[in-house]
């Protein structure tokens, strides 16, 4: 029996739990007339969208690669952050939208305890949510899930926000308390969405992987230099949860085809100690007549 992904389950909860809180927040939002509470819930619609396309995207990009991708599946994750972080814009500019109509035509929101338990009950559930995303998101390096914890964790920012303007609403009567709140959700959303932009859309464009990883790399390279005579053309970039590296390896010319294979063996094997799924291309070079570190590479023992 096949062991059950970590990512497709953790994705499947946030689904779950986002539909609760949609209906929830929406049937609260439209009974008490408010705007703070029904911006939530559209967030939370959103929220949810964002979770399906996770779950979908986390369950394509862990299929093999194939004729047709021959690199694997992993971009899938980066184009679903980048879906969710468009989705949060558009949420951001439609709460907004409302929160200005609700300042320019006010009305008393009633009921405000109802809205401050459902977010409350928003903020408690979300809070765990997000956070068992994340550890997973971290566990697996799915970008997927980790752009779904950093949602939820600004869902549950919102949230209390909202809870706290309507909680003002209750001891003041200040009605324009709500439509703030609105605008700070708004405020937050589109904070949260710059960050899943930065994240999720690089590896998109094959950008580097951080300088700390490259270092990290380049260090295990290091460590089996006394068996080559340099390295140079080091490349690096990142799809999904995958990290893809490829560099130019310069071998003594006089060392055997199984010698230099061994060797990138190593290397290769050095390197997935640091990361979960990491492809490793080495290419040899031969050393030209005059290479100065020849001498001692040839002499070299052959790698055990």
């Amino acid at each position: 029996m096949n062991s059950i992904n970590p990512k497709e389950q953790a994705a499947k909860l946030s689904v779950m739990s986002n539909t609760a809180l949609v209906v929830g927040k929406l049937t609260i939002g439209v009974a008490i007339g408010s705007v703070g509470v029904i911006s939530e819930g559209i967030h939370s619609s959103l929220d949810l969208l964002a979770a399906i396309i996770a779950f979908f995207a986390v369950r394509q990009a862990s299929h093999p690669a194939d004729d047709k991708h021959r690199y694997g599946h992993g971009k899938i994750e980066n184009l679903s952050g980048t879906l969710e972080a468009v989705l949060i814009l558009i949420a951001a500019f439609w709460i907004a939208l409302e929160a200005v109509q609700k300042l320019l035509h006010p009305h008393s929101v009633e009921a405000v305890g109802w809205g401050v338990g459902i977010m409350a009950v928003s903020s408690i559930i979300n809070f765990f949510i997000s956070r068992h995303l994340m550890k997973i998101g971290i566990q697996t390096d799915s970008i997927a899930l980790k752009a779904d914890a950093m949602h939820l964790r600004t869902d549950v920012l919102a949230s209390f926000g909202v809870m706290c303007g309507l909680v003002g609403i209750h001891f003041t009567g200040w009605q324009w308390l709500d439509p703030v709140a609105a605008f700070l959700v708004a405020g937050l959303i589109v904070h949260a969405a710059w960050e899943l932009l930065h994240e999720s859309f690089a590896p998109l464009l094959d950008a580097s992987l951080p300088i700390e990883e490259e270092n990290q790399i380049i260090e295990k390279i290091e460590n089996h230099q006394e068996h080559f005579i340099d390295f140079h053309s080091f490349r690096s970039r990142k799809a999904g949860s995958e990290r893809h590296i490829d560099f130019h390896l310069t071998v003594c010319k006089y060392q055997t085809i199984d010698h230099a294979h061994t060797l990138a063996d190593k290397i290769e094997e050095d390197i997935k100690t640091l990361f979960n799924e990491t492809h490793t291309l080495i290419h040899h070079e031969p050393c030209n007549e005059l290479c100065d570190g020849c001498q001692k590479t040839c002499k070299a023992e052959s790698i055990k």
